[in-house]
């Protein structure tokens, strides 16, 4: 006689998200492009055509380029540019 084996429950490992939420339009298709080798990221909104570009430091990820677009646009009185 042998005892019951216990179920093994994994749990899965968060990840970082890669499409986020636009701060005019509220939809999540905003995505960020980061170019290392030029030192520039583009962050743009598929559905309402916000854009902004900012350079990129090497320890900076997408999730932080994002934030920088967020208090830029919430946070400034100039114009953000539009397509």
């Amino acid at each position: 006689m042998g005892r019951r084996r216990r179920k093994v429950t994994h749990i899965p490992k968060k990840r970082l998200p890669k499409v986020f939420s636009c701060p005019r339009c509220g939809k999540e298709t905003v995505r960020v492009e980061i170019f290392r080798d030029e030192s520039q990221a583009v962050v743009s909104c598929g559905s309402c055509g916000i854009k902004e570009e900012f350079q990129v430091k090497p320890a900076q990820d997408a999730v932080d380029i994002y934030c920088m677009f967020t208090d830029r646009v919430y946070g400034s009185s100039k114009k953000v540019l539009t397509s």
